[in-house]
């Protein structure tokens, strides 16, 4: 699928051979090893946010191996606007680069925000069912939520931190952030521009910082819902914890009592034998003997 500057779409098939003598780069340029990546060849950004997959170029953004992606909504419906200058992009006034790669970050951003916005209304229902001091047990099937809620939170931070990483690499080498300013190389205008005044390359790096800063803050909110969880398990573990002493306490008591009144039978089998002696022909033994042995349970 290929989007040029005025929003005009283009799906055609190709073979990679074809492909790669096109655009000018190499096999190994469009393998996209990595979940996430952003990397310039000859003039070309070619960026890979999880499943999509994206060669820019100063004319045109081109989506690879969009198909049963879930992509079309994004594609049909806002990418080709953002890339007009319709959208609602901060650079929208900068080259055609600049909206390529803030509409595909945006659309990486607000995936992973959507995903936080699933799991944390969520989480927080299930931990106030867990913690409520007044359950004696715990429910299995909340549990069993919490812990899938869990694995789904830590697949969100790797992958913001992965995005993250992606970034900061990129922030830390100038050369790389000046290598993203396609334009700059190739339109006359746009380097006329660029010496003038407009520095592309720090537009460039406040695009990408502005992004950082948001994945970060995502990663915050997820970090706070770790924290929360960790919590939680401890409260829930104390709260095992007291009704389990509880229950130990009661079978100690039963035990006790158990004990008192096997004792207690003792004197009874003895009065019980076929021994003769004073004792049995007194009727106030019966209800002494009665008397010790209630004493002696309650106390």
């Amino acid at each position: 699928m290929k989007l040029d500057k005025e929003g005009n779409t283009t799906f055609f098939e190709k073979k990679k051979t074809e492909l790669y003598q096109e655009l000018g780069l190499q096999a190994r340029d469009l393998r996209f090893q990595h979940l996430m990546s952003i990397a310039t060849r000859n003039n070309r950004i070619i960026m890979r946010m999880e499943f999509l997959k994206a060669v820019i170029t100063p004319e045109f953004l081109l989506i690879l191996d969009y198909r049963n992606l879930n992509l079309e909504h994004w594609l049909f419906n806002e990418l080709a606007s953002q890339l007009t200058g319709e959208g609602q992009l901060v650079t929208y006034s900068l080259p055609f680069e600049f909206r390529a790669i803030e509409a595909i970050l945006q659309y990486r951003i607000s995936k992973l925000q959507g995903r936080l916005n699933t799991l944390q209304p969520q989480i927080l229902e299930t931990l106030e069912a867990l913690v409520d001091p007044k359950l004696l047990s715990v429910d299995r099937s909340k549990l069993h939520i919490l812990l899938q809620n869990g694995k789904s939170l830590s697949e969100l931070e790797t992958d913001l931190k992965v995005f993250k990483e992606t970034i900061l690499e990129i922030l830390d080498e100038e050369e790389l952030i000046e290598e993203l300013c396609l334009s700059k190389w190739t339109d006359p205008q746009v380097f006329e521009e660029s010496t003038s005044g407009i520095d592309h390359a720090e537009e460039m790096e406040l695009l990408l910082e502005n992004y950082y800063r948001q994945a970060e803050d995502l990663a915050n909110e997820a970090r706070e819902l770790r924290v929360l969880i960790d919590d939680s398990e401890s409260i829930i573990f104390i709260n095992l914890d007291s009704h389990r002493n509880v229950m130990m306490r009661l079978n100690l008591q039963l035990t006790m009592g158990t004990f008192s009144l096997s004792l207690f039978g003792l004197i009874g089998v003895a009065f019980g034998m076929n021994l003769e002696s004073s004792l049995e022909e007194d009727p106030r033994i019966f209800w002494l003997n009665l008397h010790y042995l209630l004493m002696f349970l309650l106390f």
